[in-house]
């Protein structure tokens, strides 16, 4: 029973990590996309390890701040045993799971100050991102071109395809929009305003 408890407290930790690096992950590619693409600077992993260390660390502020609120919650709910109000109404029955909550939450915090402090971490952290914010970028410049260079003769379907969009154009678009037109022209008659 016990070994089936550490198990199950290594997967939350391990899923608490994981989703801390992913959010390190996402700020880092942002502030990559936002630093090279509009800042029109040059990239350098060096320049993004510190905000790296920065939000992992802020992620372990956070943690260890979860695992003092769970303790405080935890001797409120000591002595009560009465039915719960709500959600985060904690009565006596909740003690072990607050308590469990609080010690996976420190060990998140212990966790994410050690990665903060590994060089290796750090630059696997922000060569993903920026391996993140180079695939939106490619993803982005794939689809405008496309658009941009989208060319009858390369197109194997745009004749038929091309039949189907006017076809679409005369059955739905143009009924629309002189159905439209009517219904301005009735409100505007119906004002007494002068069509213009």
């Amino acid at each position: 029973m016990a070994q089936r408890r550490k198990v199950k407290h290594d997967d939350i930790v391990a899923e608490g990590l994981y989703i801390a690096s992913a959010a390190t992950r996402l700020a880092l590619k942002n502030r990559i996309l936002v630093d090279i693409l509009t800042g029109g600077e040059d990239y350098s992993e060096a320049r993004f390890v510190p905000h790296a260390r920065e939000t992992l660390l802020h992620l372990a502020d956070e943690a260890e701040a979860d695992a003092e609120r769970a303790e405080r919650e935890r001797k409120t709910a000591k002595g009560r045993h009465t039915d719960s109000d709500g959600t985060h109404d904690y009565r006596s029955r909740d003690v072990r799971n607050l308590r469990k909550r609080a010690r996976q939450s420190r060990h998140i915090a212990k966790e994410l100050r050690e990665r903060a402090e590994d060089p290796l971490e750090l630059a696997k952290l922000v060569e993903d991102a920026r391996d993140a914010a180079w695939s939106e970028v490619a993803k982005n410049i794939d689809r405008t071109l496309s658009i941009e260079a989208a060319r009858p003769d390369l197109e194997p379907d745009y004749e038929r395809m091309r039949r189907a969009r006017m076809q679409a154009l005369r059955m739905v678009d143009i009924p629309k929009l002189r159905a439209h037109r009517q219904a301005v022209k009735r409100a505007v008659a119906e004002r007494g305003d002068a069509p213009g």
